[in-house]
């Protein structure tokens, strides 16, 4: 498990072009470095004066089809993708710039926007990361759904899903959270959906931009796309996907084990502004090296 102990920023920036999957709307993204202790911000361009957004649970306005952000009447919509590539890939501070209100959805994954990052190349930054480290478990669990965070001496995910159709049913993954983790296992799962769910969504002007180009459709027997599925449990690792984006708005990193049964974007907020209820769960630390990272770790694993 392989842990940076400096904020990280990218070495240049970098655009791409694409659709918003609720609005259909074409919109151009760029990413720039930022400073130490910037964290992630979005502005849009398209909007006069328009404020610096936060990437951060506090500025969360909707989760009802995305994580949606905002701040005095202007949002920024699905950015759990791009968040989750910042996360997984250890990025702290960038400035994302973009033309319209949604993040594009490009092929439904992470994927291309971590292959954006690394053709950008990732800079160190003199500044030390600061974790949140959990001492005590915090749990949330209502109708059947639950997230939880328990000592680790790392960024561990244990996911599981289930759904009532034979492509899926009952799927589970757990795994520790790392660069090469994100890369290989995780960035590259696309969003899903049931064709009759994507029918109602558009009926009622949702989902514009949604096809089988950027999510796995379902209908009640088979997946329509003919290339099939990118892993066996592409739906449970989307849905780690989707948990490392909703965690980063934390606004740094964590090391706990996020347990989570059933969840979705809504739930994981709530969560999050219960992990804030709880500060004697939690404690916030600058780790500055592997010597003070292995301390750690033995008194996580004494606990």
């Amino acid at each position: 498990m392989t842990l940076h102990f400096r904020q990280r920023t990218i070495a240049e920036p970098v655009n791409c072009s694409g659709i918003g999957m609720h609005s259909g709307q074409q919109v151009n993204l760029t990413i720039y470095p930022a400073p130490i202790n910037h964290g992630i911000k979005f502005v849009r361009k398209d909007v006069p004066e328009c404020p610096h957004i936060p990437a951060h649970f506090n500025r969360v306005v909707d989760t009802s089809l995305a994580t949606v952000i905002g701040y005095d009447g202007f949002i920024v919509s699905t950015i759990e993708h791009l968040m989750a590539c910042f996360a997984g890939l250890s990025i702290d501070n960038a400035l994302v710039e973009l033309d319209a209100y949604e993040v594009p959805i490009m092929d439904g994954s992470a994927g291309p926007f971590t292959e954006l990052i690394k053709s950008a190349g990732i800079k160190e930054q003199i500044a030390s990361r600061c974790f949140f480290i959990i001492k005590k478990p915090i749990e949330l669990k209502q109708d059947g759904k639950s997230v939880a965070v328990y000592p680790s001496p790392g960024f561990r995910i244990t996911c599981t899903i289930h759904f009532d159709h034979p492509l899926i049913q009952e799927q589970s993954l757990s795994l520790f959270v790392s660069e090469n983790v994100f890369e290989e296992e995780i960035c590259r799962a696309r969003t899903f959906g049931f064709i009759h769910e994507l029918d109602y969504l558009q009926r009622y002007g949702f989902a514009r931009g949604g096809s089988l180009n950027n999510a796995v459709v379902i209908d009640e027997q088979k997946i329509l796309n003919h290339e099939g599925l990118r892993y066996q449990d592409e739906f449970v690792r989307h849905k780690i996907l989707d948990c490392i984006g909703d965690f980063s708005l934390l606004g740094i990193p964590i090391l706990g084990h996020v347990v989570l049964n059933k969840s979705g974007h809504t739930f994981n907020h709530a969560f999050l502004k219960k992990f804030f209820t709880q500060r004697d769960s939690w404690e916030t630390r600058l780790i500055e090296g592997a010597n003070q990272l292995a301390d750690f770790q033995a008194k996580s694993l004494a606990i």
